[in-house]
């Protein structure tokens, strides 16, 4: 029986290997898309013996469990990135523990994000609900621009680029749903008073790595096929 830290190793190279196959066949230059380990649910030794692997990106969902994660592994250099919903009276803790967050969707949340952070400046990105969907968050795309604009004038934010989970439909509906963010991404980046800073598009989990590869993602975040199952209710 495989140990665990051969198994991590034996499902990071599969996926590592699945993220350059798709490049090429999106015609995309290798190493262009980055790989965000979502270990949300599963132990700091699972984190650490793939940060020794070679990933350094890990995404986590819960906040206490990813502090408590983030103190445990204090002295490793991991980056740390927060893709769960964000709670209002939690922004402090957020801005101050993590090197990323994925899910702004509201101007409050960011000006206080703002206000929190201390240091570098904070690396964010908009979660975009593309298909309109309400059993997603996120902002809807005729609202981005307005608070794209709006984080661009928070010194301790660096707006880096754009997030959706689309809900699980058909290839082409998928396809679609990629396409539109890709489009407003780019709009974005022309429009971006330091474009070369707007550099990702975090489109694509599991189950649809290569289309959202192929359709111009830069970033997937995967955990089921990386880490192993979850709960039902987990499919990232």
């Amino acid at each position: 029986m495989m140990d665990r830290i051969t198994e991590l190793g034996h499902r990071f190279a599969q996926i590592e290997s699945a993220i350059r196959d798709a490049e090429a066949d999106g015609n995309r230059r290798s190493d262009s898309v980055r790989l965000l380990a979502v270990s949300k649910t599963k132990p700091a030794s699972d984190v650490e013996a793939l940060f020794r692997l070679g990933q350094k990106q890990f995404g986590e969902n819960y906040m206490q469990e990813a502090i408590d994660k983030i103190h445990a592994l204090r002295d490793l250099d991991i980056e740390w990135h927060y893709i769960g919903h964000i709670q209002s009276n939690k922004t402090k803790i957020l801005a101050n523990e993590f090197d990323w967050v994925h899910t702004i969707e509201r101007e409050k949340i960011a000006r206080r994000l703002n206000e929190a952070r201390t240091g570098s400046p904070l690396n964010v990105l908009i979660q975009v609900n593309v298909d309109l969907s309400e059993t997603k968050s996120g902002v809807a795309l005729d609202d981005v621009n307005l608070l794209a604009n709006a984080i661009w004038r928070l010194p301790n934010l660096r707006l880096r680029g754009l997030m959706s989970i689309p809900d699980p439909v058909s290839e082409d509906e998928l396809k679609r749903a990629h396409q539109k963010l890709k489009s407003l991404f780019d709009q974005l980046k022309h429009d971006h008073p330091v474009p070369e800073i707007f550099d990702t598009l975090s489109m694509g989990m599991t189950n649809d790595l290569k289309l959202a590869v192929i359709e111009g993602s830069t970033m997937v975040r995967v955990g089921t096929a990386l880490f192993g199952a979850r709960p039902p209710k987990d499919t990232v």
